[in-house]
């Protein structure tokens, strides 16, 4: 962000002083970073883009949880132990994650 001010120098000043006159300001063009800190304040961005992480990844874990079972029941109501060695099910990401990249 650029900010644009008018300053006074020292060296202005003292001109000022010894011809007796008032001090002109000169323009002063600054760069400024800007930082968010949402849990600064207790915004509740935070907490709602967490909730709806944690629903995401309940929703995910259902999905595949209904694909293994798909996958590993046969027909005949017998677990073929070779496909369920095959899938893998990653654990389900806690709300603390999408709290902790705040």
């Amino acid at each position: 962000m650029a900010l644009h001010d008018l300053r006074y120098s020292a060296r202005d000043v003292s001109e000022a002083v010894r011809e007796g006159r008032r001090p002109r300001p000169r323009p002063v063009r600054r760069a400024v970073e800007v930082y968010a800190f949402p849990r600064h304040q207790g915004d509740g961005s935070v907490a709602r883009e967490a909730a709806a992480e944690e629903r995401r990844a309940r929703q995910r874990l259902r999905r595949r949880t209904g694909m293994l079972l798909r996958m590993v029941n046969s027909p005949d109501g017998v677990i073929d132990p070779d496909t369920a060695e095959a899938v893998d099910i990653p654990p389900a990401r806690h709300r603390r994650s999408g709290l902790w990249l705040a």
